[in-house]
């Protein structure tokens, strides 16, 4: 059988990756528009990556979403970035070309913006937690919204600098600030806050804020969706807050992100359905 007749192969690069839903969206969608394909997982440890970009063409991948924490080192490997994934530094979406040619994408800023249009959020201060891949997309989204503050705490200083040296010269009419420590973020003055790091996912994960940081006005966004309720917005919960999980930017970025892979529009009324999120 030749490449041309065999299932063609889309999927979700990362490590782990096992908790994602990707999945269950994309084959709904696939399969709604009778697209001869499917969408897998790839749980690729560190010591496997370059092996297993090297096998692409062989293994008849033809698109892949880029989870963590390979959403920067897949940049070295893209034939072509988009805009998006030339400011943001990080890529999420990835298409490879007939002749094996990686072209790079970035939908979770529009997959952001677009979550928080339905959630009919607008914020103005906003506090982030983390600088990787994800957090760098959260970040040029609020720039992009044109917010009053951001405000960013990563445990890496190096690399919440870089990135707010890359924001400063991108939006200056946003007021960007590194801080050292979390309890520097100065929630009280903030409207919205995002979790964009990983941290949430296990049960014996720390809690990264204290309720006595809360406020009625604090909208707590957790970019994590599995579990779905993490322990920082129960807390938020508890505190009668405004919150949201990542399930909405999973849906918006999987739409976006589907739309590259095949050139044709998804049914989003199945993939949502299929992530249980609901018409």
């Amino acid at each position: 059988m030749s490449l041309k007749t065999k299932e063609k192969i889309y999927g979700l690069l990362g490590f782990p990756v096992k908790h994602s839903l990707s999945p269950r969206m994309h084959n709904a969608a696939l399969a709604a528009l009778k697209i001869k394909a499917k969408y897998k997982l790839f749980p690729i440890p560190p010591q496997e990556f370059k092996n297993f970009i090297a096998s692409l063409k062989v293994k008849n991948i033809y698109g892949f979403n880029v989870t963590y924490p390979y959403k920067e080192e897949i940049l070295s490997f893209l034939k072509t970035k988009s805009v998006e994934v030339k400011k943001i530094g990080a890529a999420n979406t990835v298409v490879v070309d007939r002749f094996g040619k990686l072209h790079g994408f970035n939908t979770d800023g529009l997959g952001f913006i677009q979550d928080l249009k339905v959630l009919k959020i607008r914020p103005q201060k906003v506090a982030l937690i983390g600088a990787g891949g994800a957090a760098k997309a959260v970040s040029f989204a609020c720039g992009k919204l044109k917010v009053q503050e951001l405000c960013i705490y990563d445990q890496d200083k190096f690399k919440a600098l870089s990135l707010f040296k890359k924001l400063n010269s991108e939006y200056p009419e946003t007021k960007f600030d590194v801080v050292r420590r979390i309890t520097d973020l100065d929630l009280a003055k903030k409207d919205l806050l995002v979790n964009a790091t990983p941290v949430g996912m296990q049960a014996t994960d720390a809690l990264l804020i204290s309720g006595r940081d809360l406020h009625p006005g604090l909208f707590v966004y957790d970019l994590i969706y599995s579990p779905r309720e993490t322990k920082l917005l129960a807390l938020a919960k508890a505190h009668n807050l405004n919150f949201a999980n990542g399930l909405g930017m999973l849906f918006y970025q999987g739409v976006f992100a589907f739309r590259h892979f095949t050139g044709k529009n998804p049914p989003l009324k199945i993939m949502q359905e299929a992530l249980g999120k609901g018409a």
